[in-house]
């Protein structure tokens, strides 16, 4: 039986949300300003959402101060957004269960000649429409630095991606400053890049994932965009400018931060 991790509607404790931050590289560079709206928001979002472990990990240490630290890296998406837009962003997030180790999925896939083949798809993470976001614990814990993975953030993008969609396809409501057409331009030459490189046998700037599906490319830079932004600005400069535009961050600056540190 999964285990609810219940938290009761505490108020803010800049004392715990320091420890917090303390823990995780990515929480670490924020400015004093940035941190404090960060922190009040993922308090919130902790008392307002489900968090759930599988009960194989009922002996794992998970503190109040790791859940936060979670929240925190859940909030990051919308720390440059309005409160009103963070709480209608994550209108569908209802619950974060928590999974001992990666599992998989039995999926079919046609092949170009019209063939179907069963094919089990190892996963970190997944969520759906309304559905929990599951995220694999043992991903969660290489989660939260700057190296270009965080399976927290993925599963969240997503569901930022189904704002305005029951499925994921790499358009997430967009600002009225942000033409649809400028968003399709700049992420369909990222994605024939993507793919020009797979189809080549070339190592791609990002991780090949994105290559898969136009859901996953939008969920994999966003990975890159919060957690390995060199990366993402030297490989994709007008994609990497587009998603500060959509975030209303400049993520690049908090690496340089830690990088100059």
């Amino acid at each position: 039986m999964l285990r609810w991790l219940k938290r009761s509607a505490s108020p803010f404790s800049p004392r715990a949300w320091c420890q917090a931050c303390q823990r995780l590289p990515l929480l670490a560079t924020l400015t004093p300003t940035e941190a404090t709206l960060l922190g009040e928001r993922a308090s919130r979002f902790l008392a307002t959402k489900r968090l759930t472990l599988h009960p194989e990990l009922a002996d794992t240490p998970f503190d109040d101060i790791d859940q936060l630290a979670l929240a925190g890296q859940a909030c990051l998406l919308t720390l440059g957004w309005s409160q009103t837009e963070h709480r209608e962003a994550f209108a569908n997030v209802h619950e974060i269960v928590i999974l001992p180790d990666g599992f998989t999925r039995e999926l079919e896939e046609m092949d170009e000649f019209g063939v179907v083949h069963q094919i089990k798809d190892e996963r970190a993470g997944e969520t759906s429409y309304q559905g929990p976001v599951v995220v694999a614990y043992t991903d969660l814990a290489q989660s939260g630095d700057f190296t270009g993975f965080n399976v927290l953030i993925h599963e969240l993008a997503h569901k930022l991606d189904m704002g305005n969609s029951m499925d994921i396809d790499g358009f997430p409501p967009l600002p009225r400053s942000l033409p649809p057409a400028q968003w399709h331009g700049v992420f369909t030459e990222v994605w024939d890049d993507l793919n020009r490189c797979v189809n080549a046998g070339i190592e791609p700037p990002i991780d090949d994932y994105a290559a898969s599906h136009p859901g996953e490319c939008f969920a994999v830079c966003c990975e890159y965009f919060f957690t390995a932004p060199h990366t993402l600005q030297r490989a994709y400069p007008a994609l990497y400018d587009l998603l500060c535009h959509y975030f209303n961050q400049r993520p690049l600056i908090r690496w340089e931060s830690l990088a100059n540190a």
